[in-house]
């Protein structure tokens, strides 16, 4: 698939953003962004709960996203959310709301997923360069750092620390003073100082902050000439400068300086405590400033699906390989499930294109969990494959994954969230099946069988022979059965008169 105009969306825990991009070739041209201030993070209650006026920001400026966005094909647009609604314990209440607003599906994706995102965004913003970039980005909720060369990520971490947080924290209503500046920077140190070994050791050539709080502080500094000999960017000497200018003021809005914009006046003391935390704990001199960062690493990432190169599947193989899986075993039980897939499916339509490839990723993992205990692995693996950090994938779709790899043996009533008629019960059977049917882990030939499905459930048409001659596998069909029945499903098995096996 190729298209002209793909679009990302931000749901930043400060700000939102849309942006739009033109194809062209390998490379992203910029045509349309919109930004609108939500501060969604600071609806958060000490609950963790986002409150009714935060909800009702968000909603609104979605829908006025969607009003662009109106047109688009689903597959030309990605949005993701970040730590705001990962913290956020009515998150399920209020994503259903927000993607009807959009128009379209919105993903909730992990630390470390934001920080490989960002970096793409910030490394294809910036010329080409073979050295190591440190990227630096100061969210709402959380701040990323992420060592790279060219476009790839080496090295990348989320700290809970963000400028609306740390208003929250150290400076309410707005007030700051030499004491709360102080415990604002230690607390940030604290959190870096947990991986500035690492981030030392692995080391960079140039350092660079991405969105909106870093360019700030580098507008701010570079029109009020706070920086040493007309340097640009953020300088460690600057930001010591505009630290002692906003505790002399006592507040963001009683500083007379140039280039602050209004909106972001409330989290400016947040960003300077954090920025100077950081540049103190890594040893930093100066940094730089990219325009790109999570928006645009969105759009590259999109393209880069469109193309083939999805990273996804990069994160499986990785996984696959960590945990020992037996490839041999993969392969026999992919052919199988694919194969039962495509019976009951068009595989090559793009309407199903998401769910051969959930299926294909699910059979690869469906037995990382014997590498913590063969007994009751496929519930090891399903925890696994919810909590690891899994670059390309949300959290919607790693817990896609996790019920998949959960369903694939024993009870069915661990399912029963899902509701009757969903999609995925087809791949759930399918993968049940394909796992059922090698469970001698050999190169036996299988029958061959014909599966239907119906609204209330799915019909094996199978060789009488081929199940006379194997009585281990029948009785486990026929015990098959009756899982179906308790969650109130049937599967009927069908003795058929044919071949005992295709090669």
């Amino acid at each position: 698939m190729s298209y002209e105009l793909i679009a990302g969306v931000d749901l930043g825990s400060n700000s939102f953003r849309l942006q739009i991009g033109r194809v062209v070739g390998k490379r992203i041209h910029p045509l349309d962004t919109l930004k609108e201030t939500v501060r969604l993070g600071s609806g958060l209650t000490r609950e963790k709960l986002l409150d009714h006026a935060s909800q009702q920001r968000a909603i609104e400026a979605l829908r006025r996203f969607g009003e662009r966005l109106r047109g688009f094909p689903p597959e030309t647009v990605r949005a993701v959310t970040t730590d705001a609604m990962r913290v956020a314990r009515n998150a399920h209440i209020v994503l259903p709301q927000a993607e009807a607003a959009l128009g379209f599906p919105i993903e909730i994706i992990g630390g470390r997923e934001e920080a490989r995102l960002i970096f793409i965004g910030a490394a294809n913003a910036l010329p080409a360069a073979s050295h190591r970039r440190l990227v630096v980005d100061i969210g709402g909720g959380s701040t990323e750092f992420i060592i790279g060369e060219g476009a790839e990520p080496l090295l990348m971490e989320s700290l809970f620390m963000g400028c609306i947080s740390f208003r929250q924290r150290f400076f309410p209503e707005g007030k700051v003073d030499k004491k709360r500046f102080y415990a604002a920077e230690v607390s940030a140190a604290r959190e870096i100082e947990g991986i500035a070994s690492d981030y030392q050791r692995v080391g960079w050539e140039e350092a660079v902050g991405s969105s909106g709080s870093a360019q700030e502080l580098a507008d701010i500094l570079e029109i009020n000439e706070l920086n040493p000999d007309a340097a640009t960017g953020i300088t460690r000497v600057g930001l010591a400068k505009l630290r002692q200018l906003l505790i002399r003021a006592g507040s963001a809005e009683a500083l007379d300086l140039k280039g602050m914009r209004s909106e972001r006046l409330p989290i400016l003391p947040g960003a300077v405590a954090i920025m100077s935390a950081v540049f103190s704990e890594l040893a930093i001199e100066t940094m730089t400033h990219s325009d790109g960062a999570l928006p645009l690493g969105v759009l590259y990432d999109l393209v880069g699906r469109f193309e083939h190169h999805d990273t996804r599947d990069e994160t499986v193989v990785q996984f696959r390989r960590r945990y020992q899986v037996d490839q041999s075993q993969v392969t026999r039980v992919e052919r199988t499930a694919v194969a039962l897939l495509g019976q009951l499916i068009k595989l090559d339509s793009p309407e199903h294109e998401n769910d051969v490839h959930f299926l294909r990723w699910a059979v690869s993992l469906h037995e990382i969990g014997v590498s913590v205990a063969h007994s009751e692995f496929h519930k090891h693996g399903a925890y696994l494959l919810s909590h690891a950090d899994m670059p390309g994938f949300s959290k919607r779709d790693q817990a896609r994954l996790a019920l998949f790899v959960l369903g694939q043996r024993g009870k069915l009533q661990k399912l029963a969230a899902m509701p009757a008629g969903d999609p995925n019960w087809r791949l759930v059977f399918c993968l049940r099946l394909a796992v059922l049917l090698h469970r001698a882990r050999d190169d036996h030939q299988l029958p061959d069988v014909s599966v239907k499905e119906s609204p209330v459930g799915f019909q094996l048409d199978i060789p009488a022979a081929w199940l006379d001659a194997n009585p281990i596998t029948a009785a486990a069909l026929s015990e098959e059965t009756l899982i179906w029945r308790r969650i109130g499903s049937k599967l009927r098995i069908k003795p058929v008169a044919g071949e005992t096996g295709v090669p």
